[in-house]
């Protein structure tokens, strides 16, 4: 499964390589020590790599452990193959893949990313590596079509504030947008359905995102904005995000990576409301899933056989490659 991201304007940032060392679990009210200072967007204390991109200062040892987070940078990026993708934290560019895999694609006669999902990579997380405080954001895309399977355009700060486009895979002719502050859920969620969109996983869209600060003499009204290729489809401001019970504004207000990702929703392992959110179980004997990649192997293959592996030169230039099995048995094949 994957679906395809043609045009993100994005953000761009080079730094050394960097290595990190994992320790114990952190949370705002058990903090990381001096020793793995950093705790990761994931809730894992470590130095390195895990004082970068996603960072929590909250739950880290101190508010300064985490590295600055770099700002953002307008540009217009065409993410036509994956030149300005890293696929690892050991140096940054435009934008690192978290978790799974990407790979370059063609639709419609556009170049373009396809983010993939399996039944064993868990989906794939695209990030970019500077941070957006205000500024407008749009990404032009396809969405996938399958009950449980989620993508997403979505923005996200080291305190956990969102922002939301996301799309389950079940409705491809809707978006939702949603918002949260500092990753409080509310008892009443604030996502919102938009409908009538053209279908998601044929047609290109651009989706954006709008996040404005305007002064006035009454003081700062802070807006979000979304919207389906040019068209305002909903604004929040802040000022309608007051929690009458503690006075406390709970609107997103920090700088915030911009990620994109296609995930599993539909698996046993998440929230039952969840799993209904997204359209249901994934369904991995989808036709669509299951036609994506035909093994044809001129020599029958059973559920022993794991591998291949290289064994000594036949010919000056064409190696044997055997077949590796369970069993540990090696079956030559030139």
């Amino acid at each position: 499964m994957f679906f395809l991201l043609a045009v993100v304007i994005s953000l761009a940032a080079i730094l050394p390589p960097v290595l990190g060392t994992r320790g114990a679990t952190c949370n705002a009210t058990t903090p990381c020590s001096s020793d793995y200072p950093c705790c990761s967007e994931y809730g894992f204390c470590g130095n390195g790599y895990y004082c970068l991109g996603g960072c929590d200062p909250i739950s880290s040892h101190s508010l300064n452990s985490c590295k600055p987070n770099p700002i953002c940078h307008s540009a217009n990026y065409t993410l036509s193959d994956t030149s300005r993708i890293l696929s690892n934290y050991t140096y940054f560019n435009d934008w690192v893949v978290q978790q799974g895999s990407i790979f370059n694609a063609t639709s419609d006669g556009e170049p373009a990313i396809a983010l993939t999902l399996t039944e064993n990579n868990g989906g794939t997380l695209l990030s970019s590596t500077r941070y957006v405080h205000y500024g407008r954001i749009t990404a032009r895309l396809k969405t996938g079509r399958w009950a449980g399977v989620v993508t997403a355009f979505i923005t996200m700060s080291s305190l956990k504030d969102e922002i939301d486009w996301e799309f389950p895979g079940n409705a491809t002719t809707e978006g939702q947008t949603n918002y949260f502050w500092q990753g409080v859920i509310p008892q009443t969620t604030n996502g919102v359905t938009e409908t009538g969109l053209s279908d998601t996983y044929s047609n290109w869209h651009d989706f954006t995102v709008g996040i404005y600060l305007r002064v006035s003499l009454t003081g700062n009204l802070d807006t979000l904005t979304f919207l389906v290729d040019g068209n305002v489809t909903r604004t929040v401001k802040a000022s309608d995000c007051v929690n009458n019970a503690t006075g406390v504004t709970e609107y997103p207000n920090t700088p915030s990576r911009i990620q994109l990702s296609l995930w599993p929703a539909g698996i046993s392992t998440e929230p039952q409301g969840t799993i209904q959110w997204a359209g249901g179980m994934i369904n991995w004997n989808d036709p669509d899933y299951v036609s994506a990649v035909q093994c044809n192997d001129t020599t029958p293959m059973n559920s022993s056989v794991t591998s291949y592996v290289y064994g000594p030169n036949v010919t000056l230039d064409t190696p044997v490659h055997r077949i590796f099995q369970r069993d540990y048995a090696y079956q030559q094949r030139r």
